[in-house]
């Protein structure tokens, strides 16, 4: 990544306890997040960092398999994409300015496996009453399904036949309703609550 004109690496966290002192320390726009380290796991790092940091970053969960149940607790969470520890320096790339610019979903279809395998399958009954307090309307529930079939702004803005200004403003409104941080986190309550099936 050090060869990336618009990305630098600021800091390095043997472990999750040191992640939170860190950032807090350097402002990263990004964190790449084992999962599995020592003393504090990547999930509970990642809990810790959103919770106690101000204008936290966006965080992506660095795993070694893909399905794996703590992928989806690291992004119930609040992790933002995940990125395998097999990834060439290309997708690490692709994947650090995806998460940076959260205009779309990071492996929608793993993120759909992933929910099948180890969500609620829509039976979090909190999730259920919060996309119910919600009360998105017809067309940001539209937004809301596609964004969770992993279309970008653009491509939703080309679906719906409208200007992606206006696809900005309805994904804005859901995640609003949602009280989500992100595109990630408001899918993830899509699925939670059954609103849109995994599957």
């Amino acid at each position: 990544m050090a060869a990336q004109p618009d990305i630098e690496v600021v800091g390095e966290a043997a472990d999750g306890a040191a992640v939170i002192p860190l950032v807090r320390q350097l402002r990263p726009d990004v964190v790449a997040m084992d999962v599995r380290m020592p003393l504090m796991d990547g999930i509970e790092a990642t809990r810790a960092v959103l919770r106690t940091v101000s204008d936290p970053p966006k965080i992506l969960v660095v795993t070694t398999f893909e399905n794996d149940e703590y992928v989806y607790e690291a992004l119930r969470a609040g992790a933002d994409g995940f990125l395998l520890k097999r990834a060439r320096p290309a997708e690490i790339v692709h994947a650090v300015r995806l998460v940076a610019e959260g205009e779309s979903l990071l492996f929608p279809a793993s993120v759909r496996q992933l929910a099948a395998e180890y969500g609620d399958g829509g039976g979090n009954p909190a999730a259920r009453a919060a996309m119910e307090r919600a009360a998105l309307t017809e067309r940001e529930a539209e937004v809301l399904r596609l964004m969770a079939r992993g279309l970008s702004n653009a491509e939703i803005a080309g679906r719906l036949i409208v200007g992606t200004e206006t696809v900005k403003s309805h994904v804005s409104a859901v995640l609003a309703k949602l009280g989500a941080r992100d595109r990630t986190q408001a899918v993830i309550a899509a699925y939670e609550s059954g609103f849109v099936a995994p599957g």
